[in-house]
């Protein structure tokens, strides 16, 4: 199964620096706002150092990683709800992904422009929580007018409906983002055709200076303060760092240039990390003399679910799988 991200925000946060970190696609980078016009794709391996150890022991053919998708979108302006700037763009485009990477400025730097005149992550953040939420509100309220009308007829579905929509409808007109909610099963099947913006799965990006790598700064503490409540998830990164550990050709120059920052891993690695935890996604492998490789699935999934990742036909026809721990594997 593939997982994308959708990597957003506001222009001239660091949103195509850290996009051109991630992929081998490069993003034009430019100090003024909306340089990425059309979404950009890359595709990246997820590093794994279990895939090396299974290289050793079974020598195949080749090793296939698991891979992540990351979507460079269009930034986003006060309004796009509305339409203005590349709103409508912007709003089709993050509503396909499994989760959203926001990325919020909390670096000072007078040589490159801040679209509102001044850093300010908080209120940064709010401008595109809003124009999600307004969009989301409309959804719902599409939704809920014609299970109002179908309610009055007697339809149990749709009185169900009505309550939980409601719920979402009184949430989001609070200012609040719908994953912040409290959801029963019912709740998550009433909206589920609506694919709403502010239900995805969030990783806030702190886009720090690089001396703020291990310790945040003022800007990254007050955001990590204004989302304690929702169900996200935050971690530090310096694009422009990122834009250069991705330059490096060999590991070792990489693990060398870390060194020097007081890094154990690159942002990269946290934000794969992190996204797959959000998720709820592991790795399973299988390992021959073809090849080995890794496969993304749900934390939880039986072994028939995992099968059907490979092929649906080994779903159907399942009969039994033969597992076996790494560590164990190590020691046979």
């Amino acid at each position: 199964m593939g997982l994308q991200c959708g990597i957003v925000g506001l222009p001239n946060v660091g949103k195509s620096t850290l996009f051109n970190a991630l992929s081998n696609n490069k993003a034009e980078a430019a100090n003024y706002p909306f340089c990425t016009i059309e979404p950009n794709v890359g595709v990246i391996t997820v590093p794994d150092e279990r895939l090396q150890i299974l290289e050793k022991i079974v020598k195949p053919q080749k090793v296939v990683p698991t891979v992540v998708e990351f979507v460079d979108i269009a930034g986003l302006v006060k309004g796009a709800s509305k339409g203005e700037g590349l709103g409508n763009k912007f709003l089709a485009n993050i509503r396909e992904v499994d989760a959203i990477v926001h990325v919020v400025r909390c670096f000072e730097n007078d040589n490159i422009v801040h679209v509102a005149g001044k850093v300010d992550p908080i209120t940064d953040k709010d401008i595109i929580d809003i124009e999600l939420q307004l969009k989301d509100l409309e959804s719902v309220e599409k939704k809920l007018a014609k299970s109002e009308r179908a309610a009055k007829t007697g339809d149990k579905k749709a009185k169900t409906e009505v309550e939980s929509l409601t719920k979402f409808k009184n949430h989001l007109e609070e200012g609040k983002n719908a994953r912040s909610l409290v959801l029963t099963p019912e709740d998550h099947e009433a909206v589920a055709d609506l694919f709403l913006l502010t239900l995805k799965p969030v990783i806030y990006v702190a886009n720090v200076e690089e001396e703020a790598l291990n310790t945040g700064n003022k800007y990254s503490q007050q955001l990590a303060k204004h989302i304690a409540d929702e169900n996200a998830q935050l971690i530090l990164v310096s694009a422009a760092l990122e834009e250069q550990i991705s330059q490096l050709e060999t590991a070792e120059d990489k693990a060398l240039f870390l060194e020097e920052y007081g890094l154990k891993e690159s942002g990269l690695d946290r934000l794969i990390r992190t996204s797959y935890s959000l998720l709820q996604l592991i790795t399973y492998f299988t390992a021959g003399e073809k090849e080995v490789r890794a496969w993304t699935i749900r934390k939880g999934w039986k072994a028939p679910q995992a099968a059907g990742v490979i092929h649906s036909d080994f779903e159907r026809g399942f009969i039994r799988a033969e597992v076996i721990k790494l560590s164990d594997f190590q020691h046979e």
